[in-house]
This record gives structure tokens, sequence and C-alpha cells, in this order.
């Protein structure tokens, strides 16, 4: 299918709407077919949905027992941008994102608390969809939950028995991978070295070691429901292959999920379908990488992991998301403080130059209106929108290639409002005054409508992000509003005297908290930065304040011109970390 540039648009209202009339300098078109990753295939495939015009995909949710990490975030933000690109490439998508809320691991956590379980995981269903919406993620057009599926489930259990796929023992019921010729298939295993997988247990009533539990005989004292072969509660995979049926039909486009979901989830999943569907098919299977720290999967089973909640107390939850999308969803991507500041920072210059060029073209409004000449836009913006056009639609068609987009013409595109902006102070002709606002409001559009479809764009006003974003800095630097500005006047007395060697101090000692100082005018503001940590000495002792020769934050902070305009964010282009990479990096935040 053709992008559909033309149907990209605001999410949040523009200072200034250009009139139709004008010049919008399309780009010149280009066409690129959307390609998916297909896991079952290895490679990377042409997306042909089963109903024209059409878009079906089910991504497998969260078991609800506690507060949601950064790995499910990863998880749901990638498909996120895949849900609303599809949207962008004007597909009537049908989203399917399911709640687990019956499980071993809920019971448990229900019994230490003293929680009725389902009481227990409703809670943390919303808690969830709380930390979704904080990230801009936007609600699946149905979130199925299994304990309102216990008639589905109990259905598709018996086609599976009736096909001879399953038996029943002893009140439990087990789906025979004997009995299925395809069963590996996805993963790529073989059937003789298959184990019981991470949530199937070793029984010797099985008939294959590798049989996994379809439904699951209640224990004395556990929640449980009715069923032809006793009470009880279903297995972990057949819920999302009855819940997917359910709402999709047992053929339908995509279906999603980490990596680790390959085996034995999926796996599992396809084989159910098939036993009790013959007919059933998804035409791809698409996985995420893992967020890792210190290299390792982070799981809530191994310890390792850290909350939504917990990130996003220090940090803007479009920081959180921009971190995610700065790696090829399938990539691992590799937890660290230092990078988060590197996400907040860029976040920071993509609002303050959005809010400028507001600003700006605020002020020249009434003269845009009284206007009757359509001026032209200049090269630069003309240079810049292109690239961004040609950009996005190359990258994301490209089996979502977000990392380029954000690091490079996206970037572009911002310095050329910045310098713009820039030029807008300098005494100019009324024409060439005209022609860069007009160049803005066209800059604006574009960067807008991308921002929009990557979820970056926030319902709040543009002032409103920025002030969410230093209360955030102040708070990850143990600091008041007051806090800075009695340092601000400390350096300013300092100066005043001569003393310049405490008012570079003030700011030194500023900046290694993430609080950058800056100059304008006869004015003294600050903004958050990348923190910089203080030189050291051989021996590892502190030898001073960071150089701040060249400015605060110098190389890290967002470069300004002399008149104090934003010139680019932190260049990350060669994979620096601007904060060593110490075992700090994976400290809780």
């Amino acid at each position: 299918m053709k992008i559909p540039w033309d149907s990209l648009g605001f999410s949040l209202s523009s200072p200034s709407t250009p009139n139709q009339s004008r010049e919008t300098t399309m780009a010149e078109e280009r066409v690129f077919e959307f390609q998916i990753y297909n896991s079952m295939t290895k490679q990377k495939e042409k997306f042909k949905p089963l109903v024209p015009g059409e878009a079906s995909m089910y991504v497998c949710g969260v078991t609800s027992y506690d507060f949601s990490h950064i790995g499910h975030a990863r998880a749901y933000v990638a498909f996120d941008v895949l849900f609303r690109y599809l949207k962008h490439l004007g597909y009537k998508v049908r989203y399917v994102r399911n709640f687990t809320d019956v499980d071993d691991k809920i019971i448990k956590r229900a019994n230490e608390l003293g929680e009725d379980p389902l009481s227990l995981s409703s809670r943390f269903c919303e808690e969830f969809m709380t930390d979704m919406a904080d990230l801009q993620c936007l609600p699946p057009n149905e979130q199925p939950r299994v304990s309102d599926h216990m008639d589905q489930i109990r259905d598709m259990i018996q086609k599976i028995i009736d096909n001879n796929c399953a038996y029943a023992v002893d009140g439990d019921v087990y789906f025979s991978v004997d009995n299925f010729p395809n069963y590996g298939r996805l993963s790529g295993r073989k059937l003789e070295d298959n184990r019981a997988g991470e949530r199937i247990a070793i029984d010797s009533r099985k008939k294959n070691p590798a049989d996994f539990a379809l439904w699951k005989a209640a224990k004395p004292g556990e929640i449980s429901w009715d069923s032809p072969w006793g009470p009880g509660r279903p297995g972990w995979h057949i819920e999302c292959s009855a819940m997917s049926v359910d709402k999709l039909t047992e053929t339908f486009d995509i279906h999603g999920g980490g990596m680790d979901l390959i085996f034995p989830h999926h796996e599992n999943e396809i084989a159910q379908s098939c036993a009790a569907y013959p007919n059933s098919n998804i035409s791809y299977w698409m996985h995420n990488g893992f967020v890792t720290a210190n290299d390792e999967k982070m799981s809530k089973s191994i310890g390792n992991f850290f909350t939504i909640r917990e990130v996003t107390k220090l940090y803007h939850p479009l920081a959180l998301r921009h971190f995610l999308m700065g790696a090829h969803y399938r990539t691992a991507v590799n937890y660290s403080i230092a990078q988060i500041e590197i996400s907040s920072e860029s976040v920071y210059y993509i609002y303050q130059t959005l809010e400028d060029c507001g600003s700006a073209i605020s002020q020249f409004q009434d003269e845009i209106k009284s206007s009757k000449k359509i001026y032209s836009i200049t090269d630069d913006a003309k240079k810049s929108m292109k690239n961004l056009r040609n950009d996005f639609e190359e990258k994301l068609s490209d089996d979502l290639h977000t990392p380029t987009i954000l690091n490079a013409s996206l970037q572009d595109a911002l310095r050329t409002m910045n310098k713009i902006l820039s030029t807008l102070k300098k005494k100019l002709q009324k024409p060439q005054k005209l022609s860069n606002i007009e160049s803005l409001i066209q800059l604006e559009k574009e960067v807008t409508a991308v921002l929009d479809v990557l979820g970056l764009l926030s319902g709040s006003t543009y002032a409103e992000v920025l002030k969410q974003l230093k209360e955030k800095a102040l708070k990850r630097a143990e600091l008041t509003e007051e806090n800075i500005q009695q340092r601000i006047e400390d350096r300013a007395l300092a100066r005043k005297n001569k003393n310049f060697d405490i008012g570079d101090q003030i700011r030194s000692d500023l900046t290694t908290k993430g609080i950058a100082l800056m100059d304008v005018g006869s004015e003294t503001i600050w903004r958050p930065c990348v923190p910089v940590e203080p030189a050291k000495s051989s021996d590892g002792q502190l030898s001073g304040p960071p150089d701040t020769s060249n400015g605060p934050c110098v190389p890290v902070e967002l470069a300004k011109s002399s008149d104090g305009q934003l010139s680019g964010p932190p260049d990350t282009s060669n994979g620096q970390k601007l904060v060593p990479s110490t075992s700090a990096d994976v400290t809780r935040p």
C-alpha cells in the first residue's frame, strides 16, 4: 500500500494553520512497500492483509500480578508503533491485546497478600493501562481477559480432544505433541529436543514429556471453574488461542509478542489452534527483542527488572518511549540511565524547538493573515522536509526502523527550524521574514506529523511538556526551583565581585546534577542537561569540576548558538555513552 503522506496531520493544535492556498512544497512522491520480518519464515515479507484495506493483529499481554517492567514497555511501545503505522497507511486496524488474569503466579501472590486472585489481577490490569497511557500507547480495540472467556476456552479444548490431539488424566487435560506432526515449525526445535517448558511441569502421567497442559485440575483452596473434566482452570497457552479466535477468528494477519514467547508459548498456540481448527493460519509472526540489564534479559523471575513506574518517577514517560525506540524493535536494548538521560535531553530539544517555533509564528500571525501573496519556503526548509518525509517513508516501511528517523532526519529538521528562528531575530525585509515564517509553519506540520505516528506527540501543550521535563530534572537533582534561583543569584554576585572561579564552580556543580545554566543576554536561565561527572585523576581521585570552558554541559548538552537558540541535541551517532558506564547504570533510578 502506498504511504498516504497527505493523511498526516496535527494531533496538537498549531499556533497557526497555513492557508490552504499556501505552498506546501510536497516532496517528490516515492512509494515504499511495507515489509515485516516474519519469525515463521525468518525473512522480511511484503505485508499483504487477508482482507484488503483491513489489518488484524493480536499481541500477547501481561500476566497481571505486579507492576509492569520496562521489558513489557518495550513490547507494547513496539506494537503501538505498528498499530499507529498501519492506521497511518490507511488500514482499518483491529488490535487485540489480552490480559492473563488467571495464572499460578497470580494465585501465589494473592495468597501471600490475603487477597482474592481476580481482585488482585484486576487491580494490576488497571495499573498496566495507566502505564500504557503514560507511554502514549493507544488502547487496543479489544483487551480480553481470561476470566471472561472460560466458555471459549473449554469449547476449544473439547475440539482438540475430539480431533485426537489431547487427552484427559485425573482432571487435567494435556495436548499430545506426538499427534501434531508440525510441532516446532515456528521455533525450529525438533520434537526429540523439546523438554517441559517454562510453565509446563514434568509429569509422569504425560504420554510425552513435551505434552503441555490445556486444563489444570483445581488444587485445594484454589480458584476454579467447572468443566467436563472436573473443576480447574486453563493452562497458560490455550487462553491466547481461544481469545484470538473469539476476537479475530482462526485466521488473521499478525501475531506479536516478545522473543521469549516463540517457545513454548507461541509454538503451543499454533499447535492448539491448528488442532482445533485445521484451517487456522496467522500470516505474520512478529517478535520484539529484550530489554537487558548488564546484558542479561530483564525478567521478574530473575529479579533484575525495573518497573515502568520506577523509571517514570524520575524521567518523563516520553523519554522512556524515546529510549525504547532508539534501537530497532527486534534488537536487544541494554537498560542504561545514561541512555535515558540522552533520550530525556532529546525530548526536551524537540519540545523546546516546537515551543520556540510556536512563539515565533504567533508573533507574526497578523502579518501572515493580512498577506495576500504566497511566499516560498527556504531552500533549507525544502531540503529538510524532503529528507524527513523520504526517511520516514523508507525507514518505517522497512520493518519499522525507528532509530534512523529519530537520530537523523528528525534532528536535521529541528536544526533547520532553530536556524530559521535565529534568522528571524535579525532585521529582515518583509518578503524574507514571511518566507521564513512560512517555512516554520510547514516544518512544524511535518515534524509534528512524524512525531504523532511515532507516538512522541503529547496531548499536553509544548510548554506543559517542558515544565514536566524540568520538574523531573529537579527531582533527579534533588533540588527545587528556589534552590536553582538562589544559586543563580550566588553566581551573579560572585561574577559581579570578579570571583569568577566561584561562579564557574556553581555552574559546574549544577552541571554534575543535570542542570545547565544558560546566560542569554543579561538573564540567566536553566534547563535540564545530561549530567557530566567531575574529572578524575589517574588514581581515581576527583581532580576538579567538569571542563566547562566552552560552556555548560559541553559536549553533552543541547548546543546553543551565540544568540541562545538551540542548535542540536547531544551527538550520539557514534553510540557513545555520555556518562561513564559503571554499575550505576543499572541501579534503580
